[in-house]
């Protein structure tokens, strides 16, 4: 398996990724039990709204910002929330947005969704410098920032339908390529359908759809 970024090596800036981890975590809140939408945010919804159809399932809806943004200007005709944080669910259904406690995928049915949006916990993090928060549940990604984005790909076949689409949203710091090969790996076929570039990282969408 690819091997994440190193934390304490430099990038082109001079900054590392622990640097990057903890200039995101203090600008976000670490004190806060929800995650704010940010950057990251705002590209995922621009990109839910034009291609998000159907019943529609955000993974990991924190506030419901983007639920809720899909659900005012999408094509989608159900739109769901799902959050392992239960300060999140409460916080997404005061939003207006049906939202459920659940671990990623698992309780959905095989090919019942049309659409999945997932902006993933992905700052690289290393396990002796965890938060044990829930701020840490919606930034953390593990040693090589994929720990989530990985069951999510391998499960993420199962509850699209036959012509349905997943929009992940993927930052640099966890490896884009390693994202794209692993989602080709088990059975999808990816596009770049958003980019944006900041001084500590570049933000990419990802639309995933099942291979013919």
């Amino acid at each position: 398996m690819p091997e994440g970024p190193d934390p304490d090596a430099p990038d082109r800036t001079g900054r590392t990724a622990a640097d990057t981890r903890d200039a995101l975590a203090e600008r976000r809140g670490l004190d806060a039990p929800v995650y704010e939408p940010a950057e990251d945010s705002g590209l995922l919804a621009d990109a839910a709204v034009e291609h998000a159809r159907g019943v529609t399932l955000e993974v990991g809806t924190g506030s419901g910002w983007v639920a809720g943004r899909v659900a005012e200007g999408g094509d989608a005709t159900r739109v769901l929330g799902s959050d392992v944080n239960p300060h999140a669910v409460e916080r997404a259904r005061e939003r207006g947005v049906e939202a459920v406690r659940a671990d990623l995928l698992g309780p959905f049915r095989a090919g019942a969704l049309d659409t999945v949006l997932f902006n993933p916990p992905y700052l690289p993090t290393d396990p002796d410098n965890e938060w044990d928060d829930w701020q840490e549940v919606a930034l953390s990604g593990g040693e090589t920032g994929r720990e989530l984005i990985e069951p999510f790909l391998d499960d993420l076949p199962r509850v699209l339908a036959p012509d349905g689409v997943a929009l992940l949203l993927v930052s640099s710091l966890t490896g884009f390529a390693d994202v794209v090969e692993y989602a080709v790996a088990r059975g999808l076929d990816a596009e770049t359908v958003r980019e944006e570039s900041y001084p500590f990282e570049t933000l990419s969408v990802l639309a995933l759809r099942p291979r013919e």
